[in-house]
């Protein structure tokens, strides 16, 4: 009998032959979903100026300091300040500038009055501001420059990902361009005879190849650029002759033909190539891994959909992820209180899509995503899923109420 291989060992092994890939310049509003090689350096300061933080009046804090409703202080308004525009003139005793949210504070002026701390507010202020509140302090309502980030500051360290937030604080700071490792190039490639196209209507004895497509989604999601989605039947040496096209690939990624069937067109290309374990997971079980003659990494999972998600999780995303070399390569881990119970195979690992119950914020729960909880083919009950219960291998069940370690997919959908 062959011995089982632990999740944690299987991914070591792929973790051990990752190598980064190399860096590339790209401008930074076509840099979305990639991950930076080098530190991104702050060209501006953030704020660039003081400036308001509210549409009032710049004052002097000397001049107002002691305005009340009853004993109101009125100051000359002598400019008027946009955001956009330069500061005008000097703000001197007993004078005032109206100023606008963003706008850069006038020279003399070192504190805002919100119009609502006045009598006449916006409607009435172009010659004369009735100040009624005192500010809290001098400095009020300013933004200080480079209060956020200074010229010459790491606005993002290697290794980040960069999303709409990050590639909006990099654009703030004046930054145009930046290195980023190069986007995983990606093969995937469902086998089995059985397989009709994606979007084809299935013939006698045939399935939808929906693994390919799922595949591809997950590596899009992972940072990895799709070379080709496509699937060959039981024939070895179909996959073998696609193979040789696509050598120069970062990684190659099959779905079935791993196990041990009569007809497995992977283990009959590769064997002896790569190594075909049966880990100590489910589902999941059977997995081939290895590097190709031309430095592709070879992912082999198996066929069932459940299956492929869930060693795409544990395995290749990882894999992806290290090749673009990002900081964290694994999703946070929540403990969350399970909703139901269920039996979990005994000494593997298991992976249940999950659903959560979001009914009461204080304490989500969560349930398998489908009544057959992590059957390798529930398909359709994937659909639903927004996460993957993680169950240790030493755990015999789990009973409703007990913590679960959860991931999240974000987005899940």
């Amino acid at each position: 009998m062959t011995e089982l291989v632990s999740v944690d060992a299987h991914r070591a092994r792929i973790l051990d032959v990752v190598r980064p890939l190399p860096a590339e310049t790209v401008g930074v509003t076509g840099a979305s979903g990639r991950t930076l090689a080098r530190d991104a350096i702050a060209a501006l300061d953030i704020p660039a100026f003081d400036n308001s933080a509210m549409d009032g009046f710049a004052v002097r804090f000397t001049d107002v300091a002691g305005a009340s409703a009853s004993d109101p202080v009125e100051l000359a308004v002598s400019g008027d300040v946009a955001a956009g525009s330069a500061a005008l003139g000097d703000v001197t005793a007993g004078t005032t500038h109206r100023i606008m949210t963003g706008a850069p504070v006038p020279h003399g002026a070192d504190t805002i009055v919100p119009f609502e701390h006045t009598s006449g507010g916006l409607a009435d202020s172009l010659s004369t501001a009735i100040v009624r509140e005192t500010p809290k302090a001098a400095g009020a309502h300013i933004r200080r420059r480079a209060e956020d980030l200074a010229r010459g500051d790491t606005v993002l360290p290697a290794g980040s990902p960069l999303g709409a937030l990050q590639i909006s604080a990099l654009l703030a700071a004046g930054v145009t361009e930046v290195s980023v490792t190069r986007a995983p190039r990606v093969v995937v490639v469902s086998t089995g005879a059985e397989l009709s196209a994606p979007g084809e209507v299935p013939g006698a004895g045939q399935i939808p190849d929906s693994n390919s497509t799922l595949i591809a989604e997950l590596v899009r999601g992972a940072g990895g650029e799709l070379v080709l989605r496509t699937n060959v039947g039981d024939d070895p040496a179909e996959l073998v002759h696609l193979l040789e096209r696509y050598d120069d690939a970062d990684a190659i990624i099959t779905s079935g033909g791993v196990s041990a069937g009569a007809y497995e067109p992977v283990k009959q290309a590769l064997e002896g190539r790569i190594r075909f374990s049966k880990i100590a997971m489910q589902p999941g079980k059977p997995q081939g891994f290895g590097v190709l003659d031309g430095g592709a990494l070879f992912f082999g999972l198996p066929g069932n959909p459940v299956s492929v998600a869930a060693s795409f999780e544990a395995f290749v995303r990882p894999a992806l992820l290290a090749m673009q070399a990002r900081v964290h390569i694994d999703r946070p881990l929540l403990r969350l209180p399970s909703a139901a119970a269920w039996r979990t195979p005994p000494e593997r690992r298991q992976y249940v899509p999950i659903v959560v119950d979001r009914a009461d914020p204080a304490t989500w729960r969560v349930r398998p995503a489908t009544t057959g909880g992590s059957g390798s083919h529930l398909v359709g009950g994937l659909g639903l899923a927004e996460g993957f219960a993680v169950v240790p291998a030493e755990v015999d069940e789990v009973a409703a109420g007990d913590l679960v370690d959860v991931v999240l997919l974000s987005p899940p959908f």
